[in-house]
């Protein structure tokens, strides 16, 4: 198969692979409230350590990154250009925000562009996550981390492998845009800060 019909194929696999919802499986699986309708009504690993723990955000945060990171990697092996992977990068998370599985309602993509990242060099993974660490730490906003990330992400890329600056904005840009009504919130004082589940002392029905 020649170069284009590899990466409308791996377009595909990635949007399909995107659209396998962590968060709404993992709350299902753990007995736990549906993350589209409890907490942000956001379907990603934050809403769910709202609803659930840290221990079943983990894994949407694992599986979300999977998400991304796995069709990139392919498609890198594969030899594909830097616009493609960004093509393949890109409909991986419009698969997470559209899920064709669940109603094309889904999360931000966040986890799931990170990942799509993460491939280019353990660098810049670490690079990304001490970033989102430090302003989440800074601002206690899982938006805000999460948009200084993105804006810092090409910036990580052009340092370290400018070859893949391409896709690494595409995939920031649309992290920002997927946070305009968070940015509407925090401009009005109405976003809401990342906390943990509470643990309930269930009542002795005996």
């Amino acid at each position: 198969m020649n170069a284009v019909t590899v990466t409308i194929l791996m377009i595909i696999a990635a949007y399909l692979a995107g659209s396998i919802s962590s968060a709404v499986l993992v709350c299902k699986l753990r007995g736990l409230p549906d993350p589209r309708t409890n907490g942000s009504g956001n379907p990603g690993a934050t809403n769910v350590l709202r609803i659930g723990g840290v221990s079943s955000a983990a894994l949407v945060l694992f599986f979300d990154m999977l998400k991304g990171a796995l069709p990139s990697y392919l498609g890198y092996k594969m030899g594909l250009d830097a616009a493609s992977l960004g093509f393949i990068a890109v409909s991986a998370c419009l698969g997470h925000i559209f899920p064709i599985f669940f109603g094309f309602k889904g999360g931000k993509g966040v986890a799931t562009a990170f990942g799509a990242m993460a491939p280019i060099g353990g660098d810049l993974a670490l690079c990304l996550i001490l970033t989102w660490i430090v302003f989440l730490l800074l601002t206690r906003y899982s938006s805000v981390a999460a948009m200084a990330t993105a804006t810092l992400a090409p910036f990580f890329t052009w340092w370290l492998d400018e070859r893949f600056i391409l896709p690494v904005a595409m995939l920031s840009t649309l992290i920002l845009i997927r946070h305009k009504d968070n940015i509407g919130r925090l401009r009005h004082g109405e976003e809401s800060k990342v906390t943990r589940k509470k643990s309930i002392k269930k009542p002795n029905t005996k």
